[in-house]
């Protein structure tokens, strides 16, 4: 009896994220990351704080909130807490007509002006667990296979380790190739053995060509030092104030190339804004 008194208070306390706690994390939150949490998201932050809290055996959202923002559970917390909170919704071949224009326009285009003297470099901004950035490179491989002298890199960042780490590891439930070309999957991908859970693998020489790392893309200076032809930022800014989402354009824009390509989703808009790129088509930019 006294066991089960113990773990009353961790077991039955009232899930209930207070508007006190919740407006401490939703102001941290956009402070920090740019991430915009409006009182309609507070359910939403509370289911997704709940687990943390019953994996820390403790028995309210205040007594989390009071560690998180403690100096230890800043230094020990503070991953767990941006992989519960940040939303990573991605997909192979998510909306496809820009990788269509990819190989239709811009590749054509980069072979012509530059004879392949140099690797062609594409920056996804916001990569979440690495669909975007692995579709990015079977678009680019299969322009090599019939350009032998192209060379692609390819740079993946996001603010959740978690999400780095699935990336990293390229290996993901088969369902979520259904959108992927017959052909493509048989050349780009491994399968399980387990029928049961099936799974498949990202070949080798996808994995080798897609550099991941950390990165905020609100801080003031971005420590990357390539200039790159194409940046993915998509689905990304709609977490943005408008604010935000202008000084984060200006400074991925530091790192694009003299007419290179900028893509957004396409629930994203760039009207109005003071950024330096010209429309070209619907969510399609370029440099100016």
């Amino acid at each position: 009896m006294e066991s089960n008194s113990e773990n009353k208070g961790f077991d039955c306390f009232k899930a209930e994220l207070s508007e006190k706690d919740f407006q401490a994390f939703s102001k941290y939150i956009f402070t920090e990351y740019g991430i915009k949490m409006p009182p309609v998201k507070r359910i939403m932050l509370q289911g997704r704080l709940l687990k943390r809290i019953r994996e820390l055996r403790m028995n309210s959202y205040t007594e989390y909130k009071e560690y998180f923002f403690s100096k230890e559970g800043q230094e020990r917390e503070l991953l767990n807490f941006l992989n519960v909170v940040t939303t990573n919704k991605t997909d192979f071949y998510r909306e496809p007509v820009h990788f269509a224009f990819l190989k239709d326009h811009v590749l054509p285009d980069f072979a012509e002006s530059t004879g392949f003297s140099r690797p062609f470099k594409v920056w996804s901004a916001g990569s979440s667990s690495g669909e975007e950035g692995y579709t990015i490179a079977i678009a680019l491989n299969e322009f090599k296979l019939a350009n032998p002298r192209f060379r692609y890199e390819i740079l993946g960042t996001d603010i959740s380790s978690q999400m780095l780490q699935t990336a990293a590891r390229g290996v993901y439930k088969e369902s979520k190739i259904d959108m992927v070309p017959i052909d493509l999957k048989r050349r780009y991908f491994l399968k399980s053995k387990d029928r049961v859970n099936p799974t498949v693998r990202v070949v080798p020489e996808l994995q080798a060509n897609l550099k991941l790392r950390y990165l905020n893309l609100i801080d003031s200076v971005y420590d990357i030092s390539e200039t790159f032809d194409v940046i993915f930022c998509r689905n990304v800014l709609i977490y943005f104030d408008r604010v935000t989402q202008e000084k984060v354009i200006n400074r991925l824009c530091r790192h694009l190339s003299s007419d290179g390509y900028f893509f957004i989703g396409h629930s994203e808009s760039l009207s109005g804004m003071d950024v330096p790129l010209e429309h070209v088509k619907p969510t399609i930019f370029k440099r100016l």
